[in-house]
Order: C-alpha cells, then sequence, then structure tokens
C-alpha cells in the first residue's frame, strides 16, 4: 500500500488559532490602558521571548533576561500603548523607568491569576514553516524525515480549566 501525501493546510488553521488568541491578549490589554485601567482584582503576566522578532528591550534588562522575561501589569505600569501587532509599557527596573516594546508574536505566555485564566503559546521560530517551496532548506535529506503527518492542535490548553 503506498503511503499518502498529507494535505497541506493552505489556509494555515494553526496560525490564525494562534493570532485569534494572541488577540485576546490585544483586547486584554485596550482596557488596561483605558483611562479606567485593569478593573478589580485583574492583573497580568506577560512572558515573551526578549530577542524574539520586533522587540526592544533595554541592553541592561536584556543582559539580565536574555532569553524571556515575565512583567507583570498590575499597579506599577506608565504609558501602556495598545497597537494591532505590539504594545509598549514603561515599567521601573531597580526604581529607573525602562521601556519595553513587545509584539503580540513574541508573547509565550499570558496570565490572569485574578482568573486563573491562561493563554500559552510555542516560542517564535526564526525556521520556516514546511512550506519549504519558497526557501528550500540547506540540505534536501532532511526534510522529508522530520515529518509524521498532519499537525493537530489541541486548545485544550488554552481553555480555562
Amino acid at each position: 500500500m503506498a503511503e499518502e501525501t498529507p494535505p497541506v493546510d493552505e489556509m494555515q488553521y494553526e496560525k490564525l488559532a494562534q493570532d485569534a488568541l494572541r488577540g485576546v491578549i490585544r483586547s486584554a490589554l485596550e482596557r488596561a490602558a483605558s483611562p479606567s485601567g485593569i478593573p478589580g482584582a485583574h492583573h497580568f503576566y506577560i512572558t515573551f521571548k526578549t530577542r524574539g522578532p520586533g522587540v526592544s528591550v533595554p541592553p541592561d534588562v536584556i543582559a539580565k533576561y536574555p532569553d524571556e522575561m515575565t512583567v507583570v501589569l498590575q499597579h506599577q505600569y506608565w504609558d501602556l500603548a495598545v497597537e494591532h501587532d505590539l504594545f509598549s509599557v514603561m515599567l521601573k527596573f531597580g526604581g529607573m523607568p525602562k521601556v519595553l516594546t513587545v509584539p503580540y508574536t513574541a508573547v509565550t505566555r499570558f496570565y490572569d491569576p485574578s482568573v486563573q485564566f491562561l493563554l500559552q503559546f510555542e516560542a517564535p521560530e526564526p525556521a520556516p514553516e514546511p512550506v519549504a517551496e519558497l526557501t528550500p532548506p540547506p540540505r534536501a535529506e532532511a526534510t522529508p524525515s522530520g515529518d509524521d503527518g498532519p499537525k493537530v492542535v489541541s486548545l485544550d490548553q488554552f481553555r480555562k480549566k
């Protein structure tokens, strides 16, 4: 029996779902940036890749957090600006104000402990997806063996438990 080639997801459903869930973060931050601020006991722990594409973090902060860092937005944050694909915020590190700019694609975790709401994302991958027609891999032998079939995305990990 010949092995069937798995169908190509030209719709990129996994990316669409991830983008939609990142929209939840954007909406929460828009609410936090409003004049009334974050409502009630809500507060956010946002974990992101400090060297992710488009991330802007001062050099002394990157030196302390070379891979990933978590910021807390609760009471001590200023100048929160929310845009379509990124946010920026001023936080104090050792009493000194620092501005961080973070694209939503660099966020790996968003957590609001007041209601136990958690979203987790895979870290941004520098390697291209298996749509290798545009940029062929350096070694052609490496491509076929790594693919075991279609990717199944479970949204259970994003649901409130």
